[in-house]
């Protein structure tokens, strides 16, 4: 190995070492700051390692607020959106792939033009139709406007281009139907697509703070980031607690991320191959 090969590989390392502590530092003070005593959240100098450790935090932070309540009406929400939407991206990724009609290219181009709109923008439009629909303070006001989207279908389209043609003629000819060959043969091949979907809806829907504050009034039907502004709202300055709250509210998201985190890559990598 040349020597200015060797100072390359160390500066990359040193670079990706350190585009990691400053991603990972924000995460470890949120989680340090919760188990620390009020007194030495802002000590100077700064304590990098509570001690002693407060665990005390914890069950203020679900006492000040329900938000045991707040984390099971989010693991709803995002289960029933992330479900609808592997199942409607698929269905209409489907047929942009495989089946030919009229105007499939301009549909196409029209769900893709969605991209571009701004989520502000059917905020309003959306509120109208699931005030008509009487569903506000319910999981379907919650969930059904994020039944679709053009991300997915785009996505699972990308991908299910790179499966020969020839495996779905050669299904075609022994009489399997178009249902049978997506959900029995299609769909097991593109695990790593649908995992990434999977993710990403999810952790996106977790993460929802403006649609959840203004579609829900009862505060048995708020979501965790509602909570968490809640949280601050009745604590103040007690960011050991509020710390505590968030730490709580980002673990199920981190650990979804590790679990298919190969999924992820190996998804978006193979969905950027072919156009």
């Amino acid at each position: 190995m040349t020597l200015p090969k060797a100072f390359c590989q160390i500066g990359t390392h040193v670079l990706i070492i350190a585009i990691c502590i400053m991603i990972l530092l924000p995460l470890y003070v949120a989680i340090s700051t919760s188990l620390k005593q009020p007194a030495d959240v802002f000590a100077y100098p700064y304590k990098w390692i509570p001690d002693p450790i407060c665990w005390q935090n914890y069950s203020d932070a679900f006492r000040f607020v329900p938000l045991g309540r707040f984390l099971i009406n989010s693991v709803i929400q995002s289960t029933m959106v992330t479900a609808v939407v592997m199942l409607t991206s698929a269905l209409a990724a489907y047929a942009f792939a495989y089946i030919d009609f009229v105007g499939k290219d301009f549909i196409f181009l029209a769900v893709l033009a969605t991209m571009m709109v701004s989520g502000e923008v059917t905020i309003i439009p959306n509120f109208l139709t699931i005030q008509r629909l009487h569903w506000i303070d319910t999981y379907w006001g919650l969930t059904v406007p994020f039944f679709a989207g053009a991300f997915g279908i785009f996505l699972l389209r990308q991908f299910f281009l790179q499966i020969p043609r020839e495996l779905y003629d050669a299904a075609v000819v022994d009489g399997c139907s178009r249902f049978r060959y997506l959900f029995a043969i299609l769909l097991p091949l593109s695990r790593a697509a649908l995992g990434t979907l999977g993710v990403y809806t999810y952790l996106s829907t977790w993460n929802q703070y403006f649609w959840p504050l203004i579609i829900t009034n009862r505060t048995q039907m708020r979501t965790v980031q509602i909570g968490i502004s809640m949280l601050r709202d009745a604590e103040g300055d007690a960011w050991n607690t509020i710390m505590a709250g968030v730490a709580v509210v980002t673990m199920p998201a981190i650990i979804l991320f590790l679990i298919f985190q190969k999924q992820l890559i190996r998804g978006i990598v193979g969905g950027a191959v072919k156009g």
